[in-house]
């Protein structure tokens, strides 16, 4: 099951294994996508397109804490 926070005015939605991305997600929101490797950080653009970065975090926190950092950089 998907939760949702906001930082700012940012949607950051965190994902269990198995959710569908697309399903949970809309347009500039920012989703956390755990997998075996770690916790992917994840970009939905205008498009529906999909950024992310080219490795995952260790982590939930600190994938949370880019997604937060992103959001700031954002909001400005």
């Amino acid at each position: 099951m998907a939760t949702l926070i906001r930082h700012r005015k940012t949607r950051i939605v965190t994902l269990e294994a198995g959710d569908d991305l697309q399903e949970h997600c809309k347009p500039r929101d920012i989703a956390l996508v755990p997998d075996p490797a770690g916790w992917w950080t994840c970009f939905i653009g205008e498009d529906g397109s999909i950024e992310r970065y080219d490795i995952p975090f260790a982590t939930y926190n600190e994938a949370l804490w880019s997604a937060k950092a992103a959001a700031e950089f954002d909001a400005q």
